[in-house]
C-alpha cells in the first residue's frame, strides 16, 4: 500500500523494454551516478558485463520463419501431451485386462502342472513302498 503523500513514479519501465548495454571497455564514471545503479565495486564490475551472446529475438522482430517456427513447436508441444495423456488413458484399462487375463492362464497352468508334479510322485512313492 502507498503511504499518503507518496507520489508514484513518472515512468514505469515495461518488461519489453530494449535495455541498451555498455559498450565493453567502457566504464561508469563514479562523479556520474546513474539512477538505480548499484554503487559496491562488484556490482559495477557486473556492469560492465557484456549483454549476452546470443540474445532472444524480440517478439517485433521475429521473421515469418521464426514466428512459424515458435508456433509449430508450442504446438507440437501441446499436441505431445494431449496425445500422450490420451494414449494412456485408452491403454490403462486394456492393459489391466491383458494382465489379468495373463494372471488367470498362467495360474491356470501352474496349478495343472503343480497337480500332475504331485501325482507323479505320489505314485512313484506308491511303488517304491509297494516294492518293500
Amino acid at each position: 500500500m502507498s503511504q499518503p503523500g507518496s507520489t508514484p513514479p513518472s515512468r514505469v519501465p515495461t518488461l519489453t523494454e530494449v535495455v541498451a548495454w555498455p559498450e565493453p571497455g567502457a566504464s561508469a564514471s563514479p562523479s556520474t551516478p546513474v539512477p538505480g545503479a548499484p554503487a559496491g565495486p562488484i556490482e559495477a564490475d557486473m556492469m560492465k558485463a557484456p549483454p549476452p551472446a546470443n540474445p532472444l529475438p524480440q517478439p517485433s522482430r521475429l521473421t515469418e520463419d521464426q514466428l512459424v517456427q515458435r508456433v509449430l513447436e508450442e504446438v507440437q508441444r501441446q499436441v505431445d501431451m494431449v496425445l500422450e495423456y490420451r494414449v494412456r488413458e485408452a491403454l490403462t484399462p486394456a492393459l489391466a485386462r491383458v494382465a489379468d487375463s495373463i494372471v488367470r492362464e498362467t495360474r491356470g497352468e501352474l496349478a495343472s502342472t503343480l497337480r500332475d508334479v504331485v501325482a507323479r510322485a505320489v505314485a512313484q512313492e506308491l511303488a517304491r513302498h509297494r516294492t518293500r
